[in-house]
């Protein structure tokens, strides 16, 4: 059997990190096992899916690299779902109740008072023709409930092992609001279903729906897939990440800067027993990748620790990686302007900081006018290579006699404008003669 997964965010916000992991989970899982990812857009909330968060996650998962062999919005798909509640109502498994929330709300708190679980106790099954009738007469409008089979539900989890859930224990879950609106259960059901989903790999929080879930495959005449159940990704404080917070969404980590593979590299491998350390791209991640490294503790997301993954990503890139993207920046220097500042990056755009001090126009430093005048007259003809810096310093030294500090820092400010930086044998190269004479003279060049 083919492995397919999905993903199935609801487009009503923009996706964060925490998202992207199991996004990542389920195309790592697939593209190892010869499969594929489906997107799903759980978009039957109306009121607040929009079609611009669905651009949006589009373009976070492009941005990412996790492509999909198929696209389907839940919105789309309501006759399905239509056909299943008929099927279900014709086999009894599902059925009408009428009490209002407040009602069920009394009822859990006596349930509690008296020391029992908050289960609903299924007294919709008990009425009569007539008593549904007095009360559709009088207004009232039935939500449907799932009736579970009172039996152990058994599930060998891809991450948590064997797990059962004593579907007693439980409450029938309402399928169908009274509104006649679906809640999540039963399209998820129903689009694995149809779309041939081999597994279904997703948060632990989801682990508490799992068994209704079971049950309602089979009561469709259809296999479950296997579960799987991952490890969530918070925040230090323990909290869920949230669509709310615009800046730790792959929006807002986009907007900083952030690297997409920076991104991938520490969704994917926080939590597990795999070092966060940046990789060269989702192949890499996928091939190392193995559900007995998932940590059943919460993995905490550090967004400064990102920020470092982030910087150790950029010192590792190859030209090649980043070409276009500086060409677009309007930065040249080719190879050796990359190699040179590369190690001295956070994000990508702190190149331009580099390429204004090796192509100019740059305000000069001037701290020690003596030396740099000494350094003037000694600058030799080009070409220079990065040996050329060793032997002007060497110069410098030997005429003036300052050594150290007192001879470095004031050319680096004098050439750079900055008291730390790339090294200057990488710079002075590119900065040429006529800059380097010009910024020691105290001239904006």
């Amino acid at each position: 059997m083919a492995v397919t997964v999905r993903f199935a965010p609801s487009p009503t916000g923009r996706i964060h990190a925490g998202n992207i992991r199991t996004a990542l989970i389920n195309w790592m899982f697939a593209h190892a096992k010869g499969g594929q990812l489906i997107l799903r857009l759980d978009d039957t909330d109306a009121k607040r899916s929009t079609a611009a968060f669905t651009r949006g996650i589009e373009e976070d998962l492009t941005w990412l690299g996790i492509g999909w062999a198929k696209e389907v919005h839940q919105s789309d798909r309501f006759a399905l779902y239509d056909s299943a509640v008929e099927k279900l109502k014709a086999s009894g498994r599902l059925y009408p109740a009428y009490e209002t929330p407040e009602e069920l709300e009394l009822k859990r708190k006596r349930q509690l008072a008296r020391g029992r679980p908050p289960v609903y106790d299924r007294a919709a099954l008990q009425l009569s023709t007539e008593e549904r009738a007095r009360l559709e007469a009088a207004g009232r409008k039935p939500h449907w409930r799932f009736l579970l089979e009172q039996r152990d539900v058994v599930w060998d989890d891809l991450v948590r092992g064997q797990q059962h859930v004593d579907a007693a224990s439980l409450s029938d879950p309402v399928l169908v609001r009274e509104d006649g609106t679906y809640l999540y259960t039963l399209p998820s059901v129903v689009d694995d279903i149809d779309l041939g989903i081999t597994h279904v790999i997703r948060g632990e929080d989801h682990v508490a729906n799992t068994a209704p879930q079971i049950q309602l495959f089979l009561a469709l005449a259809a296999e479950p897939p296997a579960f799987g159940h991952h490890n969530l990704l918070v925040l230090a404080d323990g909290q869920a990440l949230s669509k709310r917070d615009r800046a730790l969404s792959i929006e807002g980590l986009r907007k900083e800067g952030i690297e997409a593979l920076a991104v991938a590299s520490y969704a994917a491998t926080t939590g597990t027993s795999d070092p966060v350390v940046p990789h060269e791209s989702l192949e890499e991640l996928a091939q190392s990748f193995d559900f007995g490294k998932l940590s059943r503790a919460p993995a905490r997301f550090d967004p400064h620790e990102l920020r470092l993954l982030n910087a150790k990503l950029l010192h590792m890139l190859p030209f090649s990686a980043v070409a276009m993207r500086l060409s677009a920046m309007g930065i040249g220097g080719g190879e050796a302007f990359w190699n040179a500042v590369r190690s001295n990056l956070a994000v990508l755009a702190d190149a331009a900081i580099w390429w204004r001090v090796v192509n100019g126009p740059l305000e000069p430093v001037i701290t020690d006018a003596s030396i740099c005048k000494q350094a003037v007259v000694l600058l030799p003809p080009e070409p220079w290579d990065e040996q050329t810096w060793e032997r002007l310093a060497a110069d410098v030294k030997q005429v003036t006699g300052a050594k150290g500090k007192a001879l470095f820092q004031p050319l680096r400010l004098a050439l750079t404008a900055r008291e730390h930086g790339p090294e200057l044998k990488h710079l002075l190269p590119l900065i040429g003669k006529a800059r380097a004479t010009a910024r020691l003279q105290g001239k904006a060049a």
